[in-house]
């Protein structure tokens, strides 16, 4: 099977240190950007304390400065309804889905793969 090397299909100005898609990369790249948008990848709403439960390990302070990165970026919608108890709930925006349609597969390649690179990384320590 021939794989391509996805290089060819990228713009140079991805290499250079201006590039304003760095900023979105650390926006999404980053560990709790990428757990809180696959965690919303079901298209479903969801409320802070599944979020929290499903991005297990994420502080509160984290979980909130990564919905609100994510939200000013146009991936995540937050919808807060007028009851008491507040009730927010969080989805992704067209464009979150879009993105969460391409990040799937990496997820899922890493979860196949991280046993044998896990291990692989500590026999070399």
């Amino acid at each position: 099977m021939k794989v391509s090397t996805p290089q060819q299909a990228l713009p140079d100005a991805v290499f250079e240190a201006g590039c304003p898609s760095r900023v979105v990369m650390d926006h999404v790249m980053s560990k709790w950007g990428l757990l809180v948008l696959l965690a919303l990848s079901d298209g479903e709403p969801v409320r802070w304390s599944e979020l929290r439960r499903r991005a297990d390990g994420v502080s509160e302070k984290m979980l909130a400065q990564t919905l609100r990165t994510l939200a000013a970026d146009g991936f995540v919608r937050r919808d807060a309804h007028p009851v008491v108890p507040p009730h927010v709930e969080y989805s992704l925006t067209a464009r979150g889905l879009e993105l969460t349609a391409l990040l799937t597969p990496l997820m899922v390649w890493m979860v196949e793969h991280a046993p044998a690179i896990v291990a692989e990384s500590s026999r070399s320590r």
